[in-house]
């Protein structure tokens, strides 16, 4: 869970003034997706592992600026 809200902290940080709503949604077996607007831009599932930071802020970042 601290990599998951790691996350959110970063998102918030680099885009906050962009977004309506960062979400947090529990689930089980080690997902961890990451969407915006409805569209997947990273899943630990498909990649076998988790994001790194910059690599969340530049995949939402090029998600929010198209």
């Amino acid at each position: 869970r601290p990599r998951a809200t790691g996350a959110v902290e970063a998102i918030l940080t680099q885009y906050q003034s962009h977004l309506r709503e960062v979400a947090l949604k529990p689930s089980s077996g080690g997902i961890f997706d990451i969407t915006v607007d409805g569209e997947l831009v990273f899943s630990k599932h498909q990649s076998g592992r988790f994001p790194e930071k910059d690599e969340v802020i530049r995949l939402v970042g090029e998600r929010i600026r198209t």
